[in-house]
């Protein structure tokens, strides 16, 4: 009966003692689990916050880039309004007004031209940040596999 007993006690301690490893272990993969997700979402944030300056630095590039042409352009068309005042025929104003709609289209083509580079650059910038953490994540889940 004692050996039966010392049997049921060794048993009883191999068990606790395996169980409270296993509980252990369990914890730490756990709180390294915890530690890795609060590392990535610290990472995904930052990338998050990188996107969104790149994005204002890009919406105030074409901000800035706006206000440069409606300027110009502002200039531009008081300019051709005194030269047509000051036609003596109607040839003239045709000819004038022809050159400065001639004109006024080819600059607005231009400036089009620049801010749909702006917006391509601050596009490319904007998706930098976040596409290296989606290609960070991807690969992560790859290694679980």
């Amino acid at each position: 009966m004692a050996k039966a007993a010392d049997t049921i006690s060794t048993s009883i301690e191999q068990f606790t003692t395996a169980g409270n490893q296993a509980f252990k272990d369990g914890v730490e993969k756990s709180l390294a689990a915890l530690n890795d997700a609060n590392a990535q979402s610290k990472q995904n944030l930052e990338a998050a916050v990188a996107s969104v300056t790149a994005a204002a630095k890009g919406a105030e590039a074409l901000g800035a880039q706006a206000i440069a042409f409606s300027k110009k352009s502002v200039e531009s068309n008081v300019a051709a309004a005194k030269s047509l005042s000051g036609a003596k025929t109607v040839q003239e104003v045709v000819e004038l007004q022809t050159a400065w709609a001639k004109s006024a289209m080819e600059g607005y083509m231009a400036e089009m031209n620049k801010a749909s580079e702006i917006v391509a650059a601050s596009m490319k910038d904007l998706i930098a940040p976040l596409n290296s953490r989606v290609t960070a994540t991807v690969e992560k889940f790859q290694a679980v596999r």
